[in-house]
């Protein structure tokens, strides 16, 4: 009985074992396979970035060479310049540096991208470099080149060494504080080297993407937890004292403080949660967090349930300018309207569930921190027939209205908002009511179309 047992399970074990030895080969070979191949991966995006450095560093050099008068090689050298900025800025993003401390670095690339993009865009033969500018360049190419020097001292060593990226990722996972890493410490000594170079004068256009909002910009003075208590439940509509409120305090004794307020109601499934500002207690998010069933209205409907909300709540002339549906969820951006132009810095986002068209959240931080700077809406000096005729021939025009929006170095600017049809495609074409210039180009996408005008 036994031989015959041992006859039969004999072979089937050994089958078993022959199974889950080739099992545990492949998944080996595969595991290796992906490290390898992130290595590579790793390794290249690294010497590509210790490539471009030294080909900014060259390219600084090459703008600062030429005559102050050649404003076409100004011009194409700091296109060059934020070209291979921005490939440096996207090798960087494929490191793992995460964990890392590489935020200065990071932050100064991205301030050489926008200046020299802003400065590239604009007309140098009536706005030549300045000599801030000029000495602006002649440092960022003394600073590049002892960045491009770091790198390629990390470079040498990282091939002379054999050293490998995959290390990089379990030493900083790691707990060990005392752990020596040749690539970690050539990246944190060159960090540590751009947070010590003095700040320059970007110019306010560069300087002003950098600025952090703080509410101590809100003129209002501090108000108390009891204050806030009150706000959230009139905004429920909770205050016939069958619902609780309980108010909590963030970041208590920084420029940051703020409150959230969290709603319970006995006639609603789910609590709310309320955002507000601790400087003058505005609202600047609410949340309600009940499930969202499936879609029964249209976003078109949905738009209306928001700007009937929008006016029980005390948002006048709030104005919905684009949509986005997301599975049972609509969400709308709206902007203020003044004096008959669209305020774009001045907007708020909503967000509506498609079950009922009840509104379900929003974020009006943008609203709260615009509105409380003093804003005078300039006066077109180009009529709506003057800037109509610098359009294309071919763009169809459904629309147009008056908007002050801030382009892409963060300016302001009054326009002409024309809506329309060309290739195809629905476009919103923002031109300068001053200049006649097209500032913005936008395509709308399908749920704009059908929700907003």
């Amino acid at each position: 009985m036994y031989k015959r047992l041992s006859a039969v399970l004999f072979p089937i074990v050994t089958l078993f074992m022959i199974g889950a030895f080739v099992w545990g080969y492949q998944e080996n070979q595969e595991k290796n396979a992906v490290l390898i191949k992130a290595e590579n991966q790793y390794q290249r995006a690294f010497h590509d970035l210790s490539y471009h450095m030294d080909r900014l560093h060259s390219e600084l050099g090459n703008t600062l060479a030429v005559s102050s008068a050649s404003n076409a090689m100004h011009r194409k050298g700091l296109v060059n310049v934020w070209r291979l900025t921005s490939e440096a800025q996207n090798e960087i993003n494929q490191l793992p540096l995460t964990m890392l401390p590489f935020n200065k670095t990071e932050e100064f690339l991205s301030k050489i991208s926008k200046f020299s993009y802003q400065t590239s865009m604009r007309n140098l033969e009536k706005e030549p470099l300045s000599n801030e500018e000029i000495k602006n360049l002649k440092a960022l190419y003394a600073n590049s080149g002892q960045i491009t020097k770091d790198l390629q001292d990390v470079q040498s060593k990282v091939i002379s060494n054999r050293l490998r990226w995959m290390d990089v990722e379990s030493a900083m996972a790691t707990e060990d504080k005392k752990l020596d890493n040749t690539i970690i410490d050539g990246f944190k000594t060159v960090d540590k080297r751009v947070g010590e170079y003095p700040e320059l004068n970007w110019g306010p256009s560069v300087s002003s993407i950098y600025d952090k909002r703080s509410v101590k910009k809100l003129s209002a003075q501090p108000v108390s937890p009891e204050d806030i208590k009150r706000k959230a439940a009139d905004f429920a509509g909770a205050g016939g004292g069958q619902s609780n409120v309980q108010v909590t305090e963030n970041g208590k004794g920084t420029e940051w403080a703020s409150y959230t307020a969290t709603v319970r109601s006995n006639n609603r499934p789910a609590p709310l949660s309320l955002n507000f500002t601790r400087q003058g207690g505005h609202l600047i998010s609410f949340s309600d967090n009940r499930e969202v069933g499936p879609k029964a209205v249209t976003m078109e409907e949905a738009r209306k349930k928001a700007d009937q909300f929008l006016q029980s709540k005390g948002y006048k002339d709030m104005t919905a300018v684009t949509a986005d549906q997301y599975d049972n969820m609509g969400n709308f951006t709206y902007v203020r309207k003044q004096d008959g132009v669209l305020v774009y810095p001045e907007k708020m986002t909503v967000r509506v569930g498609l079950d009922n068209g009840e509104v379900t959240g929003f974020q009006a931080s943008d609203l709260v921190y615009e509105q409380s700077q003093a804003r005078k809406i300039p006066k077109p000096k180009l009529t709506l027939s003057q800037a109509r005729k610098r359009l294309n021939p071919e763009f169809k025009e459904n629309y147009n209205r008056l908007a002050l929006i801030k382009d892409d170095s963060g300016q302001e600017a009054l326009c002409y908002e024309f809506g329309g049809n060309i290739n195809g495609s629905r476009y919103r074409i923002y031109m300068d009511a001053n200049d006649g210039s097209e500032r913005v180009v936008e395509e709308l996408k399908d749920s704009d179309k059908k929700a907003v005008k």
